[in-house]
C-alpha cells in the first residue's frame, strides 16, 4: 500500500509538471488567437512526450519482457484516447455549454471557459492515464519475482 501511495505521488507531481506545460501551450495559444481545440491539441501532444519520458524514469517500472518501441506505441494508443476525451470535454464546455450563451458570454471570457474545460478535462484523462498505464505497461510486483 505504501509503493502505490508512494507511486499516486510521484505520478502526481510528474503529472503536474505535464499539466504546466500542456495548460502553458494552450493557453499561450488560445491567447494568440490560435482555435481552441488546435492549442489544447499542440499543448496534450508535447505533454505527453514529455510525460513518457518522466513517467517511465520516476513512476512506472517498466515491464521487462516490454521492449521501448513496443511501451512507447502502447503509451501514445492510452495518450490518444486520453487526447480524444480531452477534446471532448473542452469541446462540450466551450462550443456546447459556453459559445452562443449570451448570459455566460457576458460573464465570462472564452480563455476563461477554456480553461475551466482544461482543467476538467485534466483531471478526467489523469485518472484514466494512471488506472490505464499501471494495467498495461507497468510491471506487476508479481511477474517482478517470477522473473528473478
Amino acid at each position: 500500500m505504501k509503493k502505490l501511495f508512494a507511486q499516486i505521488i510521484k505520478f502526481g507531481l510528474v503529472g503536474g509538471i505535464c499539466f504546466l506545460i500542456d495548460f502553458g501551450i494552450t493557453m499561450g495559444l488560445t491567447f494568440l488567437k490560435v482555435n481552441h481545440l488546435v492549442a489544447a491539441m499542440a499543448g496534450f501532444i508535447i505533454s505527453v512526450i514529455v510525460n513518457y519520458l518522466l513517467s517511465f524514469r520516476f513512476v512506472f517500472k517498466r515491464k521487462e519482457s516490454m521492449n521501448h518501441k513496443k511501451s512507447f506505441i502502447i503509451f501514445l494508443v492510452l495518450s490518444v484516447v486520453g487526447l480524444g476525451i480531452n477534446e471532448l470535454i473542452i469541446y462540450l464546455c466551450v462550443d456546447i455549454l459556453y459559445i452562443g450563451k449570451g448570459f455566460l458570454n457576458d460573464a465570462i471570457a472564452q480563455e476563461t471557459a477554456v480553461a475551466g474545460g482544461k482543467i476538467i478535462a485534466t483531471a478526467i484523462v489523469m485518472v484514466f492515464n494512471f488506472i490505464t498505464r499501471k494495467i498495461f505497461l507497468e510491471e506487476k510486483e508479481q511477474e517482478h519475482e517470477e522473473a528473478q
